[in-house]
């Protein structure tokens, strides 16, 4: 579920997120609910973003700056075959939101059985969690940014709230847009019986204009369930190529630029995104230019 329709959810997990952004070092370690146990994504939802992946220029639906766009229709999709990009690692926004096995298991302090903090792995690219509990602040703007980033969470009723910082620039969707290394994450992980929702707000001061919010579901597997692990090797898939070179497409020469406007008979200003693409009222001012 994403953008306009995930409007209901953005009016709340906003409301939540600033209260919970300043009281980052407040101790809540009792749960409102058990989230361990091993979960596996419900792919239906968003699946042709998801699975097979997005088209190239598709921003629809995206608070977008100019930035991002230009970053964007720069972005070549052979960059992925450089050796440093073959194995880069999804960023915590991302790496949901793809086929992977989510384990979430719980950390206590032995004598007091106070929960320290909630501990995640992911198979994909093999990454591990901390979600801290015991009250800790964030780090300084100048400590170092990881892909999972620096989380700290309490629990508000049943719903925990993450909030995180530090993390490294990666991306908003796969076929180019980035996020920088400003961007913050608020998160709602919400488990109903066998189900777990997981609801993200992105904050980027770079690449967006407004929030970004996405939700997926998790159902929890009784068994061990697929691969754990995420065995990647960089090897030279382009032979020839010049040391240093980087695929990419100078202002102007993408050309692939039509190709999901014309596919879809969308006009470019829709492909293209930004803010007002998200809601239901964008639809009547199509309308509109079309008479």
């Amino acid at each position: 579920m994403t953008h306009s329709i995930a409007l209901s959810w953005a009016a709340w997990a906003l409301a939540v997120a600033p209260a919970w952004a300043q009281n980052t070092g407040a101790f809540n370690p009792s749960p409102g609910i058990d989230l361990t146990g091993n979960w596996a994504p419900l792919i239906h939802e968003d699946q042709l973003e998801r699975i097979p992946g997005p088209e190239l220029v598709n921003y629809l639906g995206l608070p977008i700056t100019d930035g991002a766009r230009l970053w964007a229709l720069s972005w070549d999709s052979s960059r992925l075959t450089v050796p440093e990009h073959e194995c880069q690692v999804h960023i915590s926004p991302y790496i949901y939101r793809g086929p992977l096995n989510l384990r979430i298991w719980e950390e206590r302090e032995p004598k007091s059985q106070q929960i320290i903090a909630i501990k995640q792995y992911i198979s994909t690219y093999e990454q591990t969690r901390t979600i801290w509990l015991d009250g800790r602040p964030h780090p300084p703007d100048i400590a170092p940014h990881t892909w999972m980033g620096f989380s700290t969470g309490q629990w508000d009723g049943n719903v925990l709230t993450v909030y995180t910082t530090h993390i490294k620039q990666g991306w908003i969707r796969r076929n180019g847009l980035p996020e920088s290394d400003q961007a913050t994450l608020t998160e709602h992980f919400i488990r109903h019986g066998n189900y777990l929702t997981h609801v993200s707000i992105v904050t980027d001061p770079v690449y967006l204009t407004e929030p970004l919010v996405k939700s997926q579901d998790f159902t929890q597997q009784l068994q061990n369930g697929q691969n754990w692990l995420y065995p990647c090797e960089s090897v030279e898939e382009i032979a020839g190529r010049p040391r240093g070179e980087v695929p990419n497409y100078l202002p102007g020469k993408n050309p692939f630029l039509h190709e999901f406007a014309d596919k879809y008979h969308l006009p470019m200003g829709a492909v293209l995104g930004g803010a007002e693409t998200m809601y239901p009222e964008y639809q009547k001012k199509l309308n509109q230019g079309a008479k």
